[in-house]
């Protein structure tokens, strides 16, 4: 797999194979993949006879043409009767680490995925099990690091770069994805028998009759978290009840939290500028005075909603009364409003900015953490969506009384 520098969107096209490899070899042909990660991308997918090359191989600079290097999750590449097939490494590097905290910060994101194709990790043969994961680069860092010491194929399909629950929710990790991904991989000429694995997680988007139907592949459901896959294998592909439960633990609950708080950094900084000017508002029309004087605090309980409802509400989610989302939101928001009352001179400001600020704050606390419905396994589609009716309209006419008694409070 190679990875070009620009980053300008690129057509599909094929280019001469010769350039990529030492004179006297001859493959088909090389395809060059449109961007999927902010680079665009080459995977060998020809029917040619490369010697396999390992990492501490010098020849293996000789596949780099100018303007392309190869990833740095592939190893070398094996031969098979469907091509060459990148071998992926087990082990993450630097680069990985970093990118992956970047992706739990919402930064890359969007864009942190891999080509989907076949992968193969460690030396996998024509008896190896074919396991099935999304494109989403964080998703296929979690699977190949728990594959030390096993020999399988990694069979990717195209999610958009979406995780593998949120994608069978979504259409994109499917039966026709699934399909079309093996045959357009080869998978028949590369294993004897005719199974795969799938996450456990991607059940509501499959259906193994199709599957098998219309690719003559049976479908086994895997465990929920990739760390089970060795012991799964070991247990002759058959999961234990730990296996198959969804956990929401502290530490699960709170990696999340960075995601939430880099989606809404952009609106409360819109926010805080109106806060900014809403502020000034007063006898004199507007006033830079009061807008300083008075902007800082509302915009103090801006972020107190942002901490509650982003970063308290998820961490502590099974203590808090109530089972919507909004309504635990609404609680720690009261709670932290409260805090900041007694810690910030909003007293001095009297009795209807008080309220103001209490409701403003308390409010964004209960949006935010109704927000978080999606990231967890606790919420149904249909259940999130009676939530979002039932408070939306109560947040917004919260905010709207609230904006109403902080500029009457500066008459």
């Amino acid at each position: 797999m190679f990875q070009e520098y620009d980053e300008k969107k690129v057509k599909s096209t094929t280019i001469n194979p010769e350039e990529l490899k030492p004179s006297g070899m001859k493959s088909e042909g090389v395809t060059i993949l449109p961007s999927m990660n902010g680079v665009s991308q080459a995977c060998i997918s020809d029917s040619g006879s490369l010697k396999p090359i390992n990492e501490k191989d010098d020849s293996f600079e000789k596949y780099a043409k100018p303007g392309y290097v190869l990833s740095h999750f592939v190893n070398r590449f094996m031969d098979t009767d469907a091509g060459q097939i990148p071998v992926v490494k087990t082990e993450m590097m630097l680069k990985d680490m970093l990118a992956t905290v970047g992706a739990r910060a919402g930064i890359t994101r969007n864009n942190y995925r891999v080509i989907p194709g076949l992968y193969a990790a460690g030396e996998p043969d024509e008896n190896s099990e074919v396991l099935v994961t999304a494109n989403f680069k964080l998703t296929f860092d979690i699977l190949r690091k728990n594959l030390k010491k096993l020999n399988v194929w990694i069979l990717v399909l195209d999610t958009v770069g979406v995780n593998v629950w949120c994608a069978a929710g979504k259409g994109t990790f499917s039966t026709r994805e699934l399909v079309r991904r093996v045959e357009s991989s080869g998978l028949d000429k590369v294993v004897k028998h005719r199974r795969i694995i799938l996450p456990q997680l991607s059940a509501t988007g499959i259906s193994a009759r199709d599957v098998k139907k219309m690719s003559g592949f049976s479908v086994i459901y895997g465990p929920v978290r990739a760390q089970d896959i060795q012991a799964f294998l070991e247990n002759g592909k058959k999961a234990d009840p730990d296996m198959r439960q969804v956990t929401f633990t502290f530490a699960e609950r709170l990696i999340l939290t960075p995601v939430e708080l880099n989606i809404a950094l952009k609106y409360v900084l819109i926010t805080a500028v109106a806060l900014l000017v809403i502020s000034g508002i007063g006898p004199g029309i507007f006033s830079l005075k009061s807008a300083g004087e008075r902007g800082w605090i509302s915009i103090v309980f801006l972020l107190t909603g942002l901490l509650s409802g982003a970063v308290v509400t998820p961490a502590f989610l099974p203590l808090l009364p109530f089972k919507e989302f909004a309504a635990k939101g609404m609680i720690s928001g009261s709670l932290f409003a409260l805090c900041a009352m007694f810690l910030s001179s909003a007293s001095s400001l009297g009795i209807s900015a008080m309220i103001a600020l209490f409701l403003f704050g308390t409010s964004i606390s209960s949006f935010l953490a109704m927000n978080f419905t999606g990231s967890t396994p606790f919420t149904s589609p249909s259940g999130v969506e009676k939530e979002m009716k039932q408070f939306i309209p109560i947040q917004a006419g919260a905010v709207a009384l609230s904006l109403v008694l902080w500029i009457y409070s500066a008459f």
